[in-house]
Parts: C-alpha cells; sequence; structure tokens
C-alpha cells in the first residue's frame, strides 16, 4: 500500500498553522481540554511515549488520544533510538485515530539527551537516517518530526534536512536553539527560514513565540507555514485565538485578571482528582502559576509569595489576591521584561 504523507486538513483555512508544542508532564488530556475552552490550535502534539525493549503504550498519554473531544487532530510523539522498537510502536499508535507519528529529535533534558534520545540524536545523522528510513517504510500515513537547529552548533544542520527531504516527512517542527541552549539565549529565526527555504515540507516555527505580535513577526521573518508554541500557552491559553484574529485583521480579545483567575480554577480541578497528596497538587499548580505569573505583575511579587506558599489555602489566596483586587484590570498579553520561570519547570517542557 502506497504511503499517505498528506497532513490532515487544519480546521482554519487559509489561515498559518497553530499548534500545542508537546510538554512532558503537561500536556496531558485535562490540560488540552483546558486549552481547547479558550481556543484550540489546529494541531495537538502528546505527550512523548517513551520507546525502548520493553516499552509499551503508555496508557494515561494513550488517553490524549482515544479520549480526545477538543476536535483537532492529534499527533502521537514518540522518543528513543531502537529502530525495531520504533517500528513497533509507531505501528501499534497507528491504528488509533492520531494525525500522525512524530518523532522527538530535540528534548534537550540532559537526562534524555545523555541516552542518545531526543536532543542526543542530532549527535547521529547516520542514526537519524536509519530511524527515519525504517520508519516511513513502516507506517502509513502521516509523519512529522520535531527537532532543534543541532546539538551544540548548527553543523550538520543541513545534512539531517536532506534526510527529511529524503523520507518525505510531512511536517518539521523547528526549535531555533540547540540541544545545549535549552532555553536560554535568543532564537536563531535566520536559520528556522533557511529550514523553510530548503526542506519540501511545511515548517512550524518554535521558540519564544510569546504573543499573536511575537507570531506574526517569527511568521513574517521565517515564512514558517505555522508556529508551535509551548511554554506561552501555559501563560496565555487564549494565545491561539489571539493568532487567528490577529492575522485575520481583527481586534485581539481583551483578557482580564478576573478572567486569569478563572483559568487557574479551571487547571486546580485537573490536578484534583484521585488521590493526589496536597504537596503533589501545589507543586503542579506552582509550575502552571510559574509561567502565567510572568504576566500578572511587573515586580515579580506574585511569583515570590506563589512559590512561598505551602498548602492550597496559602497558593490560592497569593492568587485571589493579585487577581481579584482588580479582576477587570487586563492581563499583560506579553511577558514582563525581567521575571522569568524557574530553570526547574523547563527540563522537559518544549518551547
Amino acid at each position: 500500500m502506497p504511503k499517505s504523507t498528506c497532513l490532515p486538513e487544519p480546521l482554519s483555512p487559509g489561515l498559518e498553522l497553530t499548534a500545542l508544542a508537546p510538554m512532558q508532564d503537561v500536556t496531558d488530556l485535562q490540560f488540552m481540554n483546558v486549552i481547547a475552552e479558550y481556543g484550540s490550535p489546529d494541531y495537538f502534539f502528546t505527550e512523548y511515549f517513551r520507546v525502548h525493549a520493553s516499552s509499551g503504550l503508555d496508557k494515561n498519554i494513550l488517553r490524549s488520544i482515544t479520549e480526545n473531544t477538543t476536535g483537532r487532530p492529534i499527533f502521537a510523539q514518540i522518543i528513543g533510538e531502537s529502530i525495531p522498537d520504533l517500528v513497533r510502536i509507531a505501528q501499534e499508535l497507528s491504528f488509533y485515530p492520531i494525525a500522525g507519528i512524530d518523532l522527538n529529535m530535540g528534548c534537550p533534558a540532559p537526562r534524555i539527551y545523555r541516552k542518545n534520545v531526543g536532543g542526543g540524536l542530532l549527535r547521529d545523522p547516520e542514526k537519524i537516517n536509519r530511524i527515519l528510513g525504517e520508519l516511513r517504510s513502516s507506517i502509513d500515513g502521516v509523519l512529522s518530526v520535531k527537532m532543534r537547529i543541532g546539538f551544540e552548533n548548527t553543523d550538520l544542520f543541513d545534512r539531517i534536512l536532506d534526510y527529511i527531504n529524503l523520507y518525505d516527512i510531512s511536517l518539521l517542527s523547528l526549535h531555533g536553539r540547540t540541544v545545549k541552549q535549552g532555553y536560554h539565549g535568543a532564537v536563531d529565526y535566520d536559520t528556522i527560514a533557511h529550514a523553510v527555504q530548503r526542506v519540501n515540507c511545511p515548517v512550524l516555527a518554535n521558540g519564544n513565540v510569546t504573543s499573536a505580535y511575537s507570531a506574526a513577526k517569527v511568521l513574517s521573518s521565517t515564512g514558517a507555514a505555522g508556529v508551535m508554541i509551548g511554554r506561552s500557552a501555559i501563560r496565555n491559553p487564549w494565545i491561539f485565538q489571539q493568532i487567528r484574529q490577529h492575522l485575520s485583521g481583527e481586534r485581539i480579545c481583551v483578557v482580564t485578571l478576573g478572567l486569569v483567575r478563572d483559568y487557574i480554577e479551571k487547571l486546580r480541578r485537573t490536578t484534583s482528582g484521585g488521590t493526589v497528596p496536597e504537596r503533589a497538587r501545589v507543586n503542579q499548580m506552582k509550575m502552571y502559576l510559574n509561567f502565567i505569573g510572568l504576566s500578572v505583575e511587573r515586580t515579580g511579587t506574585f511569583l515570590s509569595q506563589m512559590r512561598q506558599s505551602k498548602t492550597e489555602t496559602e497558593l490560592f489566596g497569593v492568587c485571589d489576591r493579585y487577581l481579584l483586587a482588580d479582576p477587570d484590570r487586563e492581563f499583560s498579553i506579553e511577558p514582563y521584561p525581567g521575571l522569568v520561570a524557574r530553570p526547574s519547570c523547563e527540563k522537559e517542557k518544549s518551547d
């Protein structure tokens, strides 16, 4: 049977594509459902399925596919280096209602790339050649790749892009930093623009797309088919709707602190199920608030007090003081300069 490499048709025809970046321990079924309430991206991606000799399909991640009610296509992302097992898991996933298989070649977490998976693969173009060749010949449908512009530098970049073309990859999501840069330093949009010109498939530009305005600038400067957004979607779940509005010439919706408090409450409900201990629930909410707080107030006192909270009562008391004292005040569309999320929250987050 001939392999189909066509992308599922986006649900916003005529507009640039948007995608929610896969973020481990963040973009689960519950978080996707929350995002969908504020305006879904065109595409979702699962957290990565870890692939090795004894791996199966993670049931919790699989729920993002089998219980997807967002109305948007979802890609199943896989990470690993064992070619027979990557093929095996990709074939198993192909029986589920997915938009395609996405290979992670960009995760910058040291504990990941040291195993020669994720971003670690970018050191070995010939291994990438073998993996893509076997996946392309073994599965029907869409095969996409998420990667960075290199491991330590871009010396091998064009060689890898040539393999993207050789195996008819359907979509390339490209973060404009190296693996060793992590989430620090400038995003190299010129190199993304170079990839747009070199590869035959659509490219999603990824990295520091923080608002509808910055998305428009990135699209203009790179020529990319769309943008993939990670951490900024945690901070501002309205961002995909705002991008569509801005690119259509409409007025961008105004988000108030009161609406942000409602969003936080929705996130709270995603962490309160089962028998999860309070400390774990607080830590999960702090992870979300670490990004949301970048646009709450410019001095950093909200972030500081939130991080010092020990209980849910303390944590949500801080939220109420800063967000409900003046609920009609506008939430900043961009993060305030100088405020940063804790590095520990970035260890496996894509953006």
